[in-house]
């Protein structure tokens, strides 16, 4: 432990830096950051925290994640005051070629994930907690610093609820309740026992601290926490907004501003004499390390007869499970509709590796980010349709340099009865937003097999997208499916169009190629089972040897598989596009398609109408 003294020099320095650094960045939230430094400095310096600091990534670090990312300044303050970063360091904070951004990101290598987009830093944290206590089976603690105003986001409270299921008593949560959010009072204001009732209904232990600003009473809940079994803590604290400088102290209108040179002067004169040498001490972890699981050399084969009908759900679920054994980092999360996406598959064979998330897609992507940050491969599923409500999660985790596999299923109109409310038809246009995302659809038991092996081996973002439909098997095991790659399935020397599908329509374009070869019009027909990245070469090669590409997708037009074809060959060739462009509604399968006009009998329409034109 530190005497309180070194601690309130540090916190003197941190305060300092903060202001410093923001004011001369001419941008940031310095009083957001204020609120919290005793919050902080007590975990870091006064024998709580855990961490190895010439070894961000030793696994059995404790882990300190700012949910509140805007008090990023506060933040890199700390591991200056760790003696991490230089003064230098810190006055370079938001420009352009630090490492010290305006919210955190891992460029800076005390980041355990980018934060920002507010409620999502506890399902990170969650997620490294349950890696600790399932996985890795490591002592380690993680911290979440949350600001009062995300509370109301309810990623938070699926984040609460999932916690304590799992009786994460590793995990500590730390609520700064400073009452002012960027545009007035937060719902409770300095109600701190609301934000008690709450927590603790669902199954938290609740330590209040009436003054954050204590730092005997807030390291004295640190202890509390550590010393808990069965459940997590939440420590509420009460702070003030701009503690230590009078002038804005507590009082609204000053979120995200800095101050001028002449406040910053006496802001500096409020806060005090600062000992420019003082530095805080960080405990050490127990060097522990996790029991390192040798990958079986051999994952074996598919097996599925030609022409056999068979969802490509359920390849997936087969796949993860054969796949398994030589990729041991697999663990498999879905939101209550494993039988459905088939995860249930895996969760049967290896139930130590699947977590039930519940119907909390938010939430589980979070997870899934802190479980990918501490060296887990997740693979995530729900129906495709579901995914999108955790957009921001998926996006963020981009930022995080995250590698995830997401599983949509049941995809498009295709899916029949349940009608609109489940048909995912955003899903594709949703991944290929992603930077440097890969999306892949396969169209058969046997691609979409390869294809969960090509997903595994692929860093970032991958998303698979699978059918409820069964379909025929029209790949042997011989057959390869690299990223990028596409399959000319049908091809002649005097190929007067292209078909261009992926998934269920591409069975509809087989069809509608027999039908036209029956009235004697050649047609080319591709596979395009890597949507991003696609294989250029043979498009653009279809697009000067025939007269247009007509894509067929079961997904709505805006930034589906036609756009994507479309931008790839540029000006080189017509394109046209079926695609789902009316409101969809409950009908069997193949009702649904031709009401969409993507059946075969509306692709054959289709060439018949650019042909005459």
């Amino acid at each position: 432990m530190s005497d309180r003294k070194n601690l309130a020099s540090i916190a003197r320095l941190i305060r300092r830096r903060i202001l410093e650094a923001t004011s001369r960045a001419g941008s940031g939230h310095p009083t957001s950051s204020l609120s919290a430094v005793e919050l902080t400095v007590a975990l870091m310096f006064d024998g709580h925290f855990r961490y190895d600091l010439d070894d961000p990534g030793h696994p059995n670090n404790d882990r300190l994640i700012f949910s509140k990312g805007h008090a990023s300044p506060l933040f890199y303050a700390l591991w200056h005051a760790a003696g991490k970063v230089s003064t230098k360091k810190m006055m370079t904070y938001r420009r352009f070629d630090s490492e010290l951004e305006g919210h955190p990101t891992v460029r800076f290598p005390y980041t355990e994930a980018a934060t920002g987009s507010l409620g999502q830093g506890l399902s990170v944290g969650v997620g490294m907690a349950l890696n600790a206590k399932r996985f890795d089976r490591l002592p380690y603690r993680t911290y979440v610093l949350i600001g009062d105003s995300e509370m109301a986001e309810g990623s938070q409270w699926e984040a609460v609820e999932i916690a304590a299921h799992y009786e994460l008593d590793n995990l500590t949560g730390v609520l700064d309740v400073n009452r002012l959010g960027q545009c007035g009072e937060t719902m409770y204001g300095r109600d701190l026992e609301a934000y008690a009732r709450r927590v603790g209904a669902f199954g938290w232990q609740t330590i209040v601290v009436k003054d954050g600003h204590d730092l005997d009473a807030v390291s004295a809940a640190y202890r509390k926490a550590a010393d808990t079994a069965g459940r997590p803590t939440m420590i509420i604290a009460g702070t003030v907004k701009g503690k230590g400088v009078p002038a804005v102290e507590d009082e609204n209108g000053w979120h995200g501003k800095t101050l001028s040179e002449s406040e910053l002067e006496a802001a500096l004169r409020a806060v005090g004499e600062v000992d420019e040498d003082v530095r805080g001490e960080v405990a050490a972890p127990q060097d522990l390390r996790p029991e390192r699981v040798e990958p079986a050399g051999d994952i074996g084969e598919p097996r599925y007869e030609l022409g056999e009908v068979v969802p490509t759900r359920d390849a997936y679920g087969n796949a993860l499970n054969r796949i398994y054994p030589a990729f041991p980092e697999i663990v498999s999360l879905d939101a209550e509709v494993g039988n459905s996406t088939r995860a249930e598959y895996f969760k049967k064979e290896h139930p130590e590796r699947f977590l039930e998330m519940y119907i909390a897609e938010q939430n589980m992507v979070g997870v899934a980010l802190g479980l990918c940050r501490r060296g887990r491969r997740p693979f995530v599923s729900s129906f495709a349709a579901f995914l999108s409500r955790a957009f921001d999660q998926i996006r963020m985790s981009r930022y995080s340099d995250a590698d995830i596999v997401f599983v949509g299923s049941h995809a498009g109109v295709s899916i029949g009865e349940d009608g609109p409310s489940q048909m995912g038809l955003e899903d594709i246009a949703m991944f290929r937003a992603i930077l440097d995302s890969t999306v892949l659809y396969p169209a058969d038991a046997m691609a979409a097999e390869r294809l969960v092996e090509a997903a595994v081996r692929t860093a970032g973002i991958v998303y698979l997208r699978t059918n409820r439909k069964g379909t025929p098997v029209i790949y042997g095991p011989q057959e390869e499916f690299p990223v990028g790659g596409s399959k000319v399935l049908r091809r002649g020397d005097q190929d007067q169009a292209t078909l261009v599908a992926a998934g269920i329509t591409l069975h509809e374009a087989l069809v509608a190629y027999d039908k036209l070869q029956k009235r004697g019009y050649d047609v080319r027909v591709i596979d395009l089972y890597s949507v991003k990245p696609l294989d250029r070469d043979t498009l653009l090669a279809a697009a000067r040897e025939t007269d247009f590409i007509l894509t067929v997708e079961d997904h709505h037009a805006e930034g589906g598989i036609g756009e994507a074809v479309a931008a790839a060959v540029g000006g080189q060739g017509f394109v046209h596009s079926l695609a789902v462009r009316r409101k969809p509604r409950s009908g069997k399968p193949a009702e649904l398609l031709a009401y969409e006009e993507i059946d075969a009998e509306a692709i054959v329409a289709a060439v018949d109408r650019y042909a005459a034109s």
